[in-house]
């Protein structure tokens, strides 16, 4: 099976080791309507028992109701346009260059101003750079003269979107924090901050601890504690977070299970039908977010489209689910953050720890935020709140740091 288009950037020289290439991203039009073709000739199973007339919190307990799927497989086949998002990341600016060996893509939007911090964000499972590209030029060219300023990269992890997809195993979040801060230096940025939440948290977690000469600091929406802490001496509204994290992992992280132990497996099925990869991404959406009935009471219809189109155009739903095996739970417990730290715990996000916690291992957190809304996703569900509050927390560490 032919692989799909992905780029047009004919350079007519081989790059050199260390060299950043810009890249101009195009998916072949029959890969579009390959897509289209595979979701006008889907097979669906039956409504599921639960069926419950919308809107209702619990239409969702078994998951993706039917009729949710077929209206947005329907808008996906007959309106939604994939050439809108990569215009999109073409105008923002798309490079690619190759560390240890794999080709790794990211945006790059710099700021005009000679004061800005360079700034890398981070995204995870199941989202991607889409998290990321309606607040870069805010974040980099913001509307008020006063905010911070911030030079924005954006890279696509290993085995995810326009990343090289690893052939063997041993590229763990360690790897890539490491690979982080190649591309930063490679950027000219030998010091820079750093923003993540899911598996962006946990690299950004380990950013700030393995590499506390490049980092001016972190802020991050996953902060957990040490294994094993006790709960005594907590709250109940924090005991209320510590046991809902159990939960979580206990009744909830079936999808996590899989990814980790069978990878392979599920990805026959992501890579082979849009439905399946769709299902698969909306799941969570629904599950992570801050709303009572539809994902799509605060996200974007087209923006969930671009995430999932872009695991389905580039063939990464196999490859980006390695990463649980890679790394499922492997964050060394002795792991300890000493620079400057922002931590911000939405409410329906899939973990949150207290702060009690937290403080064990990030041991210098100079501001702490319990957000009043927003879930898994929160520069898709409230960018501009996302925005204001990205902006707070790595002001903090920038006047730490000046202090």
């Amino acid at each position: 099976m032919p692989e799909p288009t992905r780029t047009t950037d004919p350079t007519g020289d081989a790059p050199s080791p260390n060299s950043v290439q810009r890249f101009d991203a195009h998916i072949a039009e029959s890969e579009i309507e390959d897509l289209r073709a595979r979701l006008v000739s889907a097979r669906l199973p039956e409504t599921e028992t639960v069926f419950r007339p919308s809107p209702h919190p619990r239409r969702w307990d078994q998951c993706v109701p039917l009729t949710d799927l077929v209206d947005l497989v329907d808008y996906w086949r007959t309106d939604y346009s994939w050439r809108n998002f990569e215009t999109r990341l073409n105008e923002i600016g798309q490079f690619r260059t190759v560390i240890d060996g794999l080709g790794i893509h990211y945006l790059h939007r710099p700021s005009p101003r000679a004061d800005a911090t360079p700034l890398i964000l981070t995204h995870g499972w199941p989202g991607s750079i889409a998290e990321y590209v309606d607040i870069v030029d805010e974040l980099a060219e913001p509307t008020s003269p006063d905010a911070p300023v911030f030079h924005c990269v954006v890279p696509s992890l290993p085995g995810f979107g326009f990343s090289d997809r690893p052939r063997t195993t041993g590229w763990s979040t360690e790897r890539i924090a490491e690979a982080w801060v190649t591309l930063m230096r490679r950027l000219g940025y030998d010091r820079f901050a750093a923003f993540g939440g899911d598996w962006g948290g946990v690299i950004t977690t380990i950013l700030g601890g393995r590499f506390p000469d490049h980092l001016i600091g972190i802020h991050t929406t996953y902060a957990p504690g040490i294994p094993g802490a006790s709960l005594n001496e907590l709250t109940a509204g924090e005991r209320a977070w510590a046991l809902d994290a159990e939960d979580f992992w206990t009744h909830r992280a079936a999808y996590a299970h899989q990814q980790a132990t069978r990878p392979q497996t599920i990805g026959y099925s992501l890579v082979d039908s849009p439905v399946g990869q769709l299902a698969w991404i909306l799941d969570k959406f629904a599950e992570w977010t801050d709303t009572r009935d539809s994902p799509f009471e605060t996200i974007d219809r087209d923006r969930l489209l671009d995430n999932v189109s872009l695991y389905w155009l580039t063939r990464t739903g196999a490859s980006s689910a390695r990463i649980y095996f890679e790394s499922h739970d492997s964050l060394d417990p002795d792991l300890r953050v000493d620079v400057p730290t922002a931590i911000t715990m939405y409410p329906c996000d899939i973990e949150k720890y207290p702060r009690v916690l937290s403080q064990e291992r990030y041991r210098r957190i100079v501001r702490w935020q319990a957000a009043r809304k927003g879930g898994h996703f929160p520069s898709l569900e409230a960018p501009d709140d996302f925005v204001t509050d990205l902006r707070a927390g790595l002001t903090a560490i920038l006047t730490r740091c000046r202090t």
